[in-house]
């Protein structure tokens, strides 16, 4: 299989459904993730249980507001690159704001995301870090 901007976007695709089986059909089991920041979300999740369960939490704590837009998606052999807008509001607190730029590398073995890494840049890991603070 040669991975291509469209299997990326197909398996973010996958992801939004919340279906595991579909969400499995391009995410490994034994995948890990690495969410960036020092916030209640951050840090490794170790498996595609523990990256759908933040996921499922990002969509709690943004009342399902939580966006990504892509502008741009490269691929070359095991990787992918995708450029992203991310933005929504906090549950309960549409004032408390998240608009920011984000790349997220992928690594792909046999036609799934294995490892996965975001990265914000700027002024943008501060504005994060405040999206999910507690308060």
């Amino acid at each position: 299989m040669e991975l291509n901007e469209q299997h990326v976007r197909n398996a973010y695709a996958a992801l939004a459904t919340g279906e595991k089986a579909k969400i499995q059909e391009y995410w490994a089991d034994d995948m890990i993730w690495l969410v960036p920041g020092h916030n209640i979300i951050s840090g490794w999740k170790n498996n595609l249980d523990e990256f759908i369960e933040f996921m499922t939490t990002v969509g709690q704590l943004s009342d399902n507001s939580f966006q990504m837009v892509h502008s741009a998606i490269m691929t070359t052999g095991e990787y992918s690159a995708d450029v992203s807008r991310n933005t929504g509001h906090r549950a309960g607190n549409p004032d408390k704001a998240l608009d920011i730029n984000v790349i997220h590398f992928l690594r792909w073995r046999d036609g799934k995301v294995i490892e996965g890494r975001g990265a914000i840049f700027a002024d943008g890991t501060a504005e994060y870090d405040k999206f999910w603070s507690p308060v």
